[in-house]
């Protein structure tokens, strides 16, 4: 039996027949109202720029100008996130889009010549593939950055007018186009979440004192971290706080006199500037205000504080976390206990550390890095000693504060600066034992490595230290004692860092 019932039945093909009559007749009048219609300074700018976006150039050079001028981890991250989400468009484009719907691309009758491109596309017209791209790129970088989101979204925005300005596509395709873009982008934050959906660092929050302005705020900041600009722009954005820059062989120092007279301590430096500032911190009792200004910044970046603008948020409001601190005993010097923020190391990572902090002033610090890696990776120096009870040789022994991540043959980010634990990663001796670590990292976990094991725990004993054995924590280096005990002071640093992060 047929149904007589309106919008059912053999009635529905109609239907959708008369709503695509109607989606037509709107894109004609749209894409002619558009044709007929000048805007000041069109002519001259939108034909360029939708040539400037052919095969995704312009958006690759935007990124490229993020990254390299962004000033930030959080620029690199959203250029990166743009990308790959304009990848991800134009491979739908491509392979699914242009093929499913073989429209014809509008007759340029109505167009004015000056606006038509010199080379007109000879594929199909739905979906825009220019608007893909662009708002994929632009919803990226917005999904990771709302402000570098903010720059990026007009010009977005102008490149998916400029393909109906110059008459190669009809407004719906634009519109297809622009939502593929918009959900390539978000199927990407699905796959990889954006910063912002990845659990809050350095839990539990804290309450530190209200510091607008900076006011009771003495900031010491390390001139060997490279940081004169920062400085700068530290000083504009607190006026009231006190700046003292000074060498590196004066921070100590300087950190100390600075406890005496405020409210919360500042550092701007890279993580071994840190390090010294947070154990000064604790034994005054201060809140730590973190300024990122090193090479790498990991103790920072892992807080989720990228930049000066997120601790003046938290020192505006006086909100912080309280975080774990690694802990060696003895410390370095006779001290009675040493403290990472980071990591802590024996073997061939303080060679490396050496290494590279000789040849860094020669050659610069990435190349020095490479050179100290290829040094070490002959594993020349390998660290004899009794390990949990167990004589070993070992080629390194890790201990993190707090779980990283794992991404590839090393540690990534830690998403919890307050769990109580350590990650501990020992590569076993043994010839050629750098080599088969990498071999073992592109082979699969390196948990499942015959050289290598990895343990999470709270406390480790290591005896029998060889006389001369180099450590390293944070980037630090100190000779070893023959014994020593590394655990954690759970809770220990109180550090600003606004509760949400942008």
């Amino acid at each position: 039996m047929t149904s007589a019932l309106p919008g059912r039945g053999p009635a529905a093909p109609g239907t959708r027949a008369r709503v695509a009559a109607l989606l037509e007749s709107w894109d004609q009048r749209v894409f002619r109202s558009v044709a007929a219609r000048h805007w000041p300074g069109a002519d001259l700018v939108l034909p360029r720029l939708s040539r400037s976006a052919n095969h995704g150039l312009l958006w690759f050079g935007t990124a490229a100008g993020m990254a390299a001028l962004g000033g930030s981890a959080r620029a690199r991250r959203a250029a990166l996130r743009g990308v790959v989400s304009l990848g991800l468009a134009s491979a739908a484009i491509n392979t699914v889009g242009k093929r499913a719907v073989r429209r014809q691309r509008p007759v340029l009758d109505a167009v004015p010549v000056i606006r038509r491109l010199k080379r007109q596309p000879f594929t199909t017209s739905f979906p825009s593939g220019h608007s893909a791209s662009a708002a994929a790129f632009a919803t990226g970088v917005a999904l990771e950055s709302k402000g570098w989101g903010a720059l990026v979204a007009p010009v977005a925005a102008a490149v998916a007018l400029s393909r109906v300005y110059t008459g190669v596509h009809y407004p719906g395709d634009v519109l297809a186009g622009a939502a593929l873009g918009v959900g390539a982008a978000y199927a990407v934050r699905g796959l990889v979440p954006t910063r912002s959906q990845l659990p809050a660092p350095g839990r539990p929050f804290a309450t530190a004192p209200e510091l607008p302005g900076g006011r009771g705020l003495v900031v010491v900041a390390n001139r060997a971290s490279g940081s004169a600009d920062t400085a700068t722009l530290l000083r504009d954005a607190l006026p009231y706080a006190e700046v003292v820059e000074c060498e590196p062989d004066e921070v100590h120092a300087e950190l100390e006199k600075a406890a005496d007279r405020c409210r919360a301590l500042g550092v701007l430096g890279g993580d071994g500037t840190i390090n010294r500032a947070a154990g000064v911190a604790v034994r005054y009792g201060l809140p730590l205000a973190v300024f990122p200004g090193g090479t790498f910044n990991h103790f920072a970046y892992d807080l989720g504080i990228e930049s000066v603008r997120d601790t003046v948020r938290a020192l505006d409001a006086g909100e912080a976390v309280r975080v774990d601190l690694g802990r060696f005993t003895p410390g370095p010097d006779g001290a009675a206990h040493g403290h990472f923020v980071n990591t802590f190391s024996l073997g061939v990572y303080p060679e490396l550390v050496r290494v590279r902090e000789h040849w860094a002033p020669r050659i610069g610090g990435w190349p020095a890095g490479l050179l100290a890696a290829g040094k070490v990776l002959r594993g020349e120096h390998q660290l004899d000693a009794t390990f949990e009870g167990r004589r070993r040789k070992l080629w390194l022994l890790f201990a993190g504060n707090c779980l990283y991540q794992q991404v590839g043959p090393t540690p990534g980010h830690r998403h919890d600066l307050a769990d109580g634990l350590l990650d501990v990663r020992i590569v076993h001796g043994g010839r050629l034992p750098g080599m088969r670590l990498l071999a073992a990292a592109l082979a699969g976990p390196l948990s499942r490595s015959p050289v290598h094991a990895a343990e999470r725990m709270r406390r480790l004993r290591i005896r029998d230290i060889e006389p001369g054995t180099p450590l390293a924590f944070d980037g630090e280096l100190a000779e070893a004692p023959p014994e020593l005990t590394v655990d954690k002071d759970l809770e220990a640093l109180t550090v600003y860092r606004p509760r949400t992060l942008l």
